[in-house]
């Protein structure tokens, strides 16, 4: 049965879509991995169809199938595989609602921003509705600075959990992603990679 980390917030820009590429590609070095692109953009899709043009890549199942038929799609693809990652809609609709309640994790994006912030209220709310774990990932972050610090201080008054390996705003992520690969695949020794390597490891932790 497939550990299922659904990626889930509600306002664009956050780095979703490639969060979810990247934690594929890496999880997909040693573990059968299913993605499930319910983002209506289907730019998890168009990643997949890149990645199968490249020889020698690590096999990942994608599925786009959505609507009526979500949840009996979760329940085959958490049958066949050992890791099922989920890019779900930017909004909270009844998709979103079954990504997140099938979740072992609901990972939540965001650059440290006031915008992104907020924008993660929602996601957490229906996480918490849903009884699922939910953490935040700071993404696309500087290395440091007082914003970063508002955020990252505003999150611990809130009590939410944010995991302490964070990807900074690096062009290995996006160089990779418009190849069809991974940090991990394209520049493994980068600290791109590293940082990548880090998180995924926290969230290895986590769900086991």
């Amino acid at each position: 049965m497939a550990v299922v980390i659904t990626v889930a917030q509600q306002k664009g820009g956050a780095g979703k879509t490639t969060l979810a590429a990247h934690l594929a590609a890496a999880f997909a070095a040693r573990r059968r991995v299913a993605v499930l692109d319910i983002d209506p953009q289907r730019s998890l899709a168009r990643w997949h169809g890149l990645r199968g043009a490249r020889a020698g890549a690590a096999p990942i199942l994608l599925s786009d199938v959505s609507g009526w038929r979500l949840a009996t799609e979760l329940d085959r693809l958490r049958r066949d595989h050992d890791v099922l990652i989920v890019d779900s809609p930017p909004q909270i609709d009844t998709d979103a609602k079954l990504a997140v309640r099938g979740a072992d994790l609901v990972l939540v994006p965001l650059q440290p921003s006031p915008p992104d912030l907020w924008a993660a209220e929602g996601t957490l709310k229906l996480a918490a509705a849903e009884k699922r774990p939910a953490r935040l990932v700071l993404n696309r972050a500087p290395a440091s600075g007082k914003l970063r610090q508002q955020v990252e201080a505003e999150i611990a008054r809130k009590g939410d959990l944010l995991l302490a390996a964070t990807l900074g705003n690096r062009t290995g992520f996006a160089s990779a992603f418009a190849r069809g690969l991974g940090i991990t695949e394209t520049a493994p020794k980068s600290v791109a990679a590293k940082e990548l390597l880090a998180l995924l490891a926290e969230i290895e932790g986590i769900v086991g």
